[in-house]
């Protein structure tokens, strides 16, 4: 008898995989040890070969549909498709990532199935063949595990940088499937327009500076950002900065907002509350800038300085000079 499926929707950003997708194989080989098959998903164009993207990430089969619709295909019509293999094929498992698209097309993909969705996972492990998924709650104040005990498959989503990408041995076995295209007609993208950066998202920045509420004056973000630039480095900030038009819930680091892994991270004006550190407690190198002597974030961090936030941006900026 087969093994039941584990499967990884691969997400597309423009040319290439999101990198969220890459993690949630590593992740699904270890969660299927010897007793699941990881299967990825892959929706592309005729011409697309993004499966070499997924392959080194060594997942059981890339199982691929193209049609030259896909790059430019609605949430909808992708949740449609992908409906269509879920009732061919029949996976114990449905892992997307929490990204933009992942949050829109999973919970349209179950409502056409009527099964479960643990949204913003943070943590994932089997108990024979039911899924647990852990996520934040009640404020982000407790860590619930959330099951789907009677229906199938079991639909999560993670949250990106959660878990680390690795390569692994082995050879993905490539296979091919069809589904029938059935376009929504009310809606309709004519054309994908990057948004222009300067540096690459807060989750996959190696340099952070993370700002909080006793750094967000004008100076101070302006500051960061002549740091984050010398850095080549992305801002972060704690929940109550995103209520500045400056800032957007895709900066924000936390249990609500982004894990991140970073290389470096130097925190201004932020006190350690535990829905923010855990955001960020895997960063190689924890710098603290604060006032208070006795901020949470002290205890985590690996160089700290008690005293004046802007004082201390001010001088990290002249060694660059």
């Amino acid at each position: 008898m087969s093994k039941p499926e584990l499967w990884v929707i691969a997400e597309r950003r423009l040319d290439h995989i999101e990198p969220t997708t890459q993690q949630l194989i590593t992740k699904a080989r270890d969660l299927a040890g010897n007793s699941f098959k990881t299967v990825v998903i892959l929706l592309e164009a005729t011409t697309d070969h993004l499966e070499d993207e997924l392959k080194p990430y060594g997942p059981d089969e890339i199982r691929v549909v193209r049609d030259d619709r896909f790059p430019t295909a609605t949430d909808a019509e992708h949740a449609d498709a992908l409906q269509q293999l879920v009732e061919t094929y029949h996976p114990n498992g449905v892992l997307f990532g929490a990204t933009i698209t992942g949050r829109s097309i999973a919970p349209r993909l179950q409502a056409k199935l009527q099964t479960g969705l643990t949204a913003d996972a943070l943590g994932l492990r089997y108990d024979g063949e039911t899924l647990i998924a852990v996520k934040p709650s009640y404020g982000d104040n407790i860590m619930c595990e959330i099951t789907i005990p009677e229906r199938r498959p079991q639909m999560v989503t993670v949250r990106p940088n959660t878990f680390v990408a690795e390569e692994a041995a082995g050879t993905a076995e490539i296979t091919t499937t069809t589904v029938t295209f059935h376009p929504v007609a009310r809606l309709q993208v004519t054309a994908a327009t990057p948004v222009v950066n300067t540096a690459t998202t807060v989750g996959d920045a190696s340099r952070v500076v993370a700002l909080g509420r006793g750094a967000a004056s004008a100076a101070m973000v302006n500051h960061a950002t002549q740091l984050a630039e010398k850095l080549g480095g992305r801002i972060g900030v704690s929940r109550p900065l995103t209520d500045q038009d400056r800032f957007t819930h895709d900066d924000q680091i936390g249990q609500s907002g982004n894990t991140i892994h970073p290389e470096l991270i130097i925190n201004f004006g932020i006190s350690g509350a535990v829905q923010f550190l855990v955001g960020m407690q895997d960063a190689k190198t924890i710098v603290a800038v604060n006032s208070d002597p006795n901020a949470p974030i002290f205890d985590v961090a690996d160089y700290g300085y008690v005293g004046d936030a802007q004082a201390f941006m001010t001088a990290l900026l002249a060694q660059f000079n």
